[in-house]
């Protein structure tokens, strides 16, 4: 996969829309930012509403051109079509996500731990997401990772990283010389009154703390 595309991953929230404000106006502002990726995480929502949610807010990643993955659910992957899944350590295994969508598809997994990691590599994960760095205003159970965790995941595996928990514009620089791909963000995009400037911002701060992988 392309790396460059997980330098600013968006990860959805709808308890952080306006008055009014659709997801997809909401992910659009983003994009126009310059997000990268965007993950659709609505764990409250029952399938049907998950699908007709997914097929709204794909039709803006469409037009963008930019990878569209979903949370956990690889039913929802296939309704809409999208680019992939990420599942975490309870959900389905990235083996099983890898037989039922093909090789084409993006699978990202969850890893807090060397072994995790390694165990995603093995069952075709195309890239990791490991936190939280910064704890999470989404996860209050989430648990924060040293950087010095990171760097044992990071040296264990060969395939790109993108850290995610509780990361904002004034925190990003923290994460300078991890060795990861990019940062997912939730809060510190879709939380933002100025959803596009705060998606700018980072996007800017994030060249610098992910310098872009240059192609041959």
């Amino acid at each position: 996969m392309d790396t460059n595309m997980l330098q600013l991953y968006a990860v959805t929230d709808s308890q952080w829309l306006k008055e009014g404000q659709t997801l997809a106006e909401a992910v659009e502002a983003a994009i126009k930012g310059g997000v990268t990726m965007v993950q659709l995480r609505e764990k409250h929502l029952d399938d049907e509403a998950f699908i007709a949610l997914a097929k709204d807010v794909k039709k803006v990643t469409d037009v963008y051109h930019i990878p569209f993955l979903i949370n956990d659910n690889i039913n929802v992957c296939q309704a809409c079509d999208a680019d992939g899944v990420h599942v975490g350590q309870e959900d389905m295994a990235a083996a099983k996500a890898r037989e039922i969508l093909g090789k084409d598809k993006i699978i990202g997994v969850t890893a807090k731990t060397v072994e995790q990691a390694q165990e995603a590599v093995r069952q075709g994960a195309d890239y990791l997401g490991s936190g939280a760095m910064f704890g999470s205003s989404t996860k209050s159970e989430a648990k924060p990772m040293t950087m010095e965790e990171f760097s044992k995941i990071r040296q264990a595996v060969d395939i790109p990283i993108v850290l995610i928990g509780g990361i904002d514009a004034a925190n990003i620089r923290e994460l300078t010389g991890s060795g990861a791909q990019g940062a997912a963000i939730v809060s510190g995009i879709f939380a933002k009154e100025d959803i596009e400037g705060a998606a700018r911002e980072l996007k800017q701060l994030s060249l610098e703390v992910f310098p872009p992988e240059v192609k041959d």
